[in-house]
Protein backbone atom coordinates (compact mmCIF):
# COMPACT_ATOMS: atom_id res chain seq x y z
CA UNK A 1 0.00 0.00 0.00
CA UNK A 2 1.52 3.56 -0.89
CA UNK A 3 0.40 6.62 0.59
CA UNK A 4 -1.68 7.41 -2.62
CA UNK A 5 -4.18 5.01 -1.12
CA UNK A 6 -5.11 6.97 1.75
CA UNK A 7 -4.70 10.31 0.39
CA UNK A 8 -2.21 12.02 2.67
CA UNK A 9 1.47 10.80 4.23
CA UNK A 10 1.20 7.78 6.87
CA UNK A 11 2.66 9.94 9.60
CA UNK A 12 -0.77 11.59 9.73
CA UNK A 13 -2.57 8.52 10.83
CA UNK A 14 0.18 6.89 12.58
CA UNK A 15 3.39 7.90 14.30
CA UNK A 16 6.39 5.73 14.89
CA UNK A 17 8.67 5.24 17.44
CA UNK A 18 11.48 3.12 17.85
CA UNK A 19 12.73 2.19 21.66
CA UNK A 20 15.42 0.29 22.94
CA UNK A 21 13.04 -3.05 23.42
CA UNK A 22 10.45 -2.21 19.91
CA UNK A 23 8.41 0.00 18.54
CA UNK A 24 5.60 2.25 19.83
CA UNK A 25 2.94 2.51 16.95
CA UNK A 26 0.79 5.62 17.40
CA UNK A 27 -2.84 6.45 16.75
CA UNK A 28 -2.21 10.20 15.27
CA UNK A 29 -5.24 11.35 15.09
CA UNK A 30 -6.53 13.05 17.89
CA UNK A 31 -8.64 15.75 16.20
CA UNK A 32 -11.10 12.45 15.13
CA UNK A 33 -10.18 10.59 18.44
CA UNK A 34 -8.42 8.19 16.41
CA UNK A 35 -11.25 6.96 14.91
CA UNK A 36 -10.27 4.23 12.30
CA UNK A 37 -11.31 5.37 9.35
CA UNK A 38 -10.74 3.05 6.26
CA UNK A 39 -7.36 5.72 5.74
CA UNK A 40 -6.49 4.49 9.61
CA UNK A 41 -7.06 1.45 9.05
CA UNK A 42 -5.18 0.88 6.15
CA UNK A 43 -2.14 2.60 7.38
CA UNK A 44 -2.36 0.74 10.32
CA UNK A 45 -2.41 -2.26 8.81
CA UNK A 46 0.59 -1.53 6.42
CA UNK A 47 2.95 -0.29 9.58
CA UNK A 48 1.90 -3.61 11.67
CA UNK A 49 3.38 -5.70 7.97
CA UNK A 50 6.36 -3.55 7.79
CA UNK A 51 6.99 -4.07 11.36
CA UNK A 52 6.78 -7.68 11.34
CA UNK A 53 9.77 -7.42 8.60
CA UNK A 54 11.98 -5.95 10.62
CA UNK A 55 14.28 -8.25 12.94
CA UNK A 56 15.37 -5.83 15.29
CA UNK A 57 11.91 -5.14 16.49
CA UNK A 58 10.60 -7.80 19.08
CA UNK A 59 7.68 -6.07 20.99
CA UNK A 60 5.07 -3.75 18.89
CA UNK A 61 3.38 -1.33 21.67
CA UNK A 62 -0.27 0.26 20.20
CA UNK A 63 -1.41 3.45 22.02
CA UNK A 64 -3.19 6.37 21.28
CA UNK A 65 -2.72 10.13 20.89
CA UNK A 66 -4.84 13.06 22.66
CA UNK A 67 -7.49 11.78 25.38
CA UNK A 68 -8.80 8.73 23.27
CA UNK A 69 -7.18 5.62 22.66
CA UNK A 70 -10.10 5.02 19.85
CA UNK A 71 -13.37 6.29 19.33
CA UNK A 72 -13.87 3.33 16.91
CA UNK A 73 -15.23 3.46 13.23
CA UNK A 74 -15.32 6.66 12.05
CA UNK A 75 -19.19 7.24 11.52
CA UNK A 76 -19.42 9.78 8.77
CA UNK A 77 -17.85 6.79 6.59
CA UNK A 78 -20.75 4.45 7.48
CA UNK A 79 -23.33 6.34 6.87
CA UNK A 80 -24.97 6.47 3.30
CA UNK A 81 -22.72 4.46 1.67
CA UNK A 82 -23.60 1.52 -0.70
CA UNK A 83 -23.33 -1.71 0.58
CA UNK A 84 -20.20 -2.96 -1.66
CA UNK A 85 -18.72 0.32 0.12
CA UNK A 86 -19.28 -0.60 3.80
CA UNK A 87 -18.01 -4.23 3.07
CA UNK A 88 -14.97 -3.15 1.94
CA UNK A 89 -14.78 -0.98 4.96
CA UNK A 90 -15.61 -3.80 7.24
CA UNK A 91 -13.39 -5.96 5.54
CA UNK A 92 -10.35 -3.55 5.84
CA UNK A 93 -11.51 -3.33 9.09
CA UNK A 94 -10.81 -7.44 9.92
CA UNK A 95 -7.84 -7.40 8.51
CA UNK A 96 -6.64 -5.08 10.28
CA UNK A 97 -7.60 -6.94 13.64
CA UNK A 98 -6.23 -10.51 11.90
CA UNK A 99 -2.71 -8.51 10.88
CA UNK A 100 -2.16 -7.51 14.93
CA UNK A 101 -2.33 -11.37 15.38
CA UNK A 102 -0.66 -12.68 12.69
CA UNK A 103 2.59 -10.47 13.39
CA UNK A 104 5.18 -12.62 14.80
CA UNK A 105 5.98 -10.15 17.63
CA UNK A 106 3.96 -9.59 21.05
CA UNK A 107 1.61 -6.45 20.15
CA UNK A 108 0.97 -4.77 23.50
CA UNK A 109 -2.19 -2.31 23.83
CA UNK A 110 -1.12 0.65 25.84
CA UNK A 111 -4.85 2.37 27.08
CA UNK A 112 -4.80 5.49 28.02
CA UNK A 113 -8.54 6.75 27.62
CA UNK A 114 -11.46 5.64 26.18
CA UNK A 115 -11.70 2.33 23.85
CA UNK A 116 -14.86 2.43 21.76
CA UNK A 117 -16.44 -0.36 19.35
CA UNK A 118 -14.32 -0.97 16.80
CA UNK A 119 -11.69 0.79 19.62
CA UNK A 120 -12.26 -1.73 22.00
CA UNK A 121 -12.36 -4.15 19.51
CA UNK A 122 -8.83 -3.44 18.67
CA UNK A 123 -7.68 -3.74 22.40
CA UNK A 124 -8.97 -7.17 22.62
CA UNK A 125 -7.30 -8.11 19.28
CA UNK A 126 -3.98 -7.30 20.71
CA UNK A 127 -1.80 -10.32 22.70
CA UNK A 128 -1.71 -8.46 26.08
CA UNK A 129 -2.84 -5.02 27.11
CA UNK A 130 -2.44 -2.80 29.95
CA UNK A 131 -4.67 -0.20 31.23
CA UNK A 132 -4.39 3.42 32.98
CA UNK A 133 -7.10 3.96 35.90
CA UNK A 134 -8.72 6.29 33.72
CA UNK A 135 -9.33 4.35 30.99
CA UNK A 136 -13.00 3.12 29.97
CA UNK A 137 -13.97 0.16 27.43
CA UNK A 138 -17.52 0.61 25.21
CA UNK A 139 -19.22 -1.72 22.61
CA UNK A 140 -21.93 0.98 22.71
CA UNK A 141 -23.31 0.66 18.77
CA UNK A 142 -26.87 -0.60 20.20
CA UNK A 143 -27.51 2.71 21.33
CA UNK A 144 -27.23 4.30 17.62
CA UNK A 145 -28.58 1.65 15.86
CA UNK A 146 -25.80 -0.14 14.76
CA UNK A 147 -24.86 -3.04 16.80
CA UNK A 148 -21.64 -4.35 17.31
CA UNK A 149 -21.25 -7.44 15.62
CA UNK A 150 -17.19 -7.80 14.56
CA UNK A 151 -16.00 -5.99 17.65
CA UNK A 152 -18.37 -8.74 19.37
CA UNK A 153 -16.20 -11.23 17.31
CA UNK A 154 -12.86 -10.36 19.74
CA UNK A 155 -14.78 -9.20 22.38
CA UNK A 156 -16.92 -12.69 22.84
CA UNK A 157 -13.57 -14.24 23.02
CA UNK A 158 -11.53 -12.40 25.30
CA UNK A 159 -14.15 -12.17 28.16
CA UNK A 160 -16.89 -14.78 27.24
CA UNK A 161 -20.66 -14.87 26.65
CA UNK A 162 -22.69 -13.01 29.45
CA UNK A 163 -20.05 -10.21 30.18
CA UNK A 164 -19.74 -9.48 26.16
CA UNK A 165 -23.60 -9.43 25.67
CA UNK A 166 -23.89 -7.36 28.75
CA UNK A 167 -21.48 -5.33 26.83
CA UNK A 168 -22.95 -5.42 23.71
CA UNK A 169 -26.96 -5.27 24.62
CA UNK A 170 -26.36 -2.39 26.88
CA UNK A 171 -23.85 -0.22 25.47
CA UNK A 172 -22.72 0.37 28.87
CA UNK A 173 -18.99 1.44 29.16
CA UNK A 174 -16.92 -0.33 31.91
CA UNK A 175 -13.94 1.30 33.96
CA UNK A 176 -10.70 0.01 33.61
CA UNK A 177 -10.63 -1.68 36.81
CA UNK A 178 -13.94 -4.25 35.39
CA UNK A 179 -12.20 -4.67 32.37
CA UNK A 180 -8.91 -6.36 34.04
CA UNK A 181 -11.50 -8.35 36.02
CA UNK A 182 -13.39 -9.88 33.42
CA UNK A 183 -9.88 -10.32 31.28
CA UNK A 184 -10.08 -7.64 28.37
CA UNK A 185 -6.64 -6.07 29.70
CA UNK A 186 -3.97 -7.82 31.94
CA UNK A 187 -3.99 -4.95 34.58
CA UNK A 188 -4.39 -1.80 35.31
CA UNK A 189 -1.98 0.88 36.47
CA UNK A 190 -2.31 4.57 37.72
CA UNK A 191 -2.08 6.67 34.60
CA UNK A 192 0.91 8.53 35.22
CA UNK A 193 2.86 5.20 35.25
CA UNK A 194 1.35 3.41 31.83
CA UNK A 195 3.81 4.51 29.66
CA UNK A 196 6.69 2.68 32.26
CA UNK A 197 4.62 -0.31 32.75
CA UNK A 198 4.28 -0.96 29.07
CA UNK A 199 7.65 -0.67 28.83
CA UNK A 200 8.61 -2.79 31.34
CA UNK A 201 6.38 -5.89 29.97
CA UNK A 202 8.14 -4.84 26.53
CA UNK A 203 11.32 -4.95 27.77
CA UNK A 204 10.59 -8.76 29.56
CA UNK A 205 8.92 -9.47 26.03
CA UNK A 206 12.45 -8.74 24.33
CA UNK A 207 14.69 -10.89 26.57
CA UNK A 208 12.94 -14.06 25.64
CA UNK A 209 13.75 -15.55 22.36
CA UNK A 210 12.34 -14.09 19.30
CA UNK A 211 11.74 -17.32 17.27
CA UNK A 212 10.22 -19.05 20.73
CA UNK A 213 7.69 -16.10 20.67
CA UNK A 214 7.18 -16.56 16.92
CA UNK A 215 6.06 -19.91 17.12
CA UNK A 216 4.00 -19.89 20.47
CA UNK A 217 1.81 -16.92 19.24
CA UNK A 218 1.11 -18.23 16.01
CA UNK A 219 0.41 -21.66 17.48
CA UNK A 220 -1.83 -20.10 20.21
CA UNK A 221 -3.88 -18.29 17.94
CA UNK A 222 -4.30 -21.72 15.66
CA UNK A 223 -5.46 -23.86 18.78
CA UNK A 224 -7.66 -21.60 20.24
CA UNK A 225 -11.11 -22.75 18.87
CA UNK A 226 -9.74 -26.64 17.95
CA UNK A 227 -11.67 -29.44 20.11
CA UNK A 228 -9.30 -30.46 22.64
CA UNK A 229 -8.12 -33.71 21.19
CA UNK A 230 -7.20 -31.82 17.68
CA UNK A 231 -5.54 -29.15 19.45
CA UNK A 232 -3.10 -31.98 21.71
CA UNK A 233 -2.26 -33.13 18.10
CA UNK A 234 -1.59 -30.00 16.54
CA UNK A 235 0.33 -28.40 19.59
CA UNK A 236 2.44 -31.64 20.20
CA UNK A 237 3.80 -31.12 16.19
CA UNK A 238 4.50 -27.38 17.21
CA UNK A 239 6.47 -28.74 20.51
CA UNK A 240 9.07 -30.82 18.41
CA UNK A 241 9.27 -28.25 15.74
CA UNK A 242 10.56 -25.36 18.59
CA UNK A 243 12.47 -28.36 20.34
CA UNK A 244 14.75 -28.56 17.19
CA UNK A 245 15.41 -24.80 16.74
CA UNK A 246 18.90 -23.47 17.85
CA UNK A 247 17.20 -21.32 20.35
CA UNK A 248 15.49 -24.00 22.11
CA UNK A 249 18.59 -25.92 22.34
CA UNK A 250 20.60 -22.79 23.87
CA UNK A 251 17.78 -22.34 26.20
CA UNK A 252 18.02 -25.63 27.68
CA UNK A 253 21.66 -25.91 27.55
CA UNK A 254 21.95 -22.26 29.18
CA UNK A 255 19.68 -23.95 31.98
CA UNK A 256 20.89 -27.01 32.64
CA UNK A 257 24.69 -24.64 32.92
CA UNK A 258 23.06 -21.75 34.90
CA UNK A 259 23.89 -19.31 32.44
CA UNK A 260 21.77 -16.74 30.38
CA UNK A 261 20.93 -17.98 27.16
CA UNK A 262 22.12 -15.94 24.18
CA UNK A 263 19.29 -16.16 21.48
CA UNK A 264 20.56 -16.70 17.62
CA UNK A 265 17.38 -17.14 15.76
CA UNK A 266 15.04 -14.45 14.77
Amino acid sequence: MSTADVGAPATDYVHCEDRSSGVAITLNRPDTRNALSREMMLVLTAELERQAEREDVRVIVLRGSGPVFSSGHDLRQLTGGSSEELGEIFDICTRMMETVQRVPQPVVAAVHGPAMAAGCQLVASCDLAIAGDRATFGTPGVRIGLFCSTPMVALSRCIGRKRALEMLLTGEPVDAATAADWGLVNRVVPQDRLDEEVWALAEKLAGASPTTLRIGKEAFYRQLDLPQDSAYEAMGGVMVRNAVTCDAHEGMTAFLEKRRPVWRGR
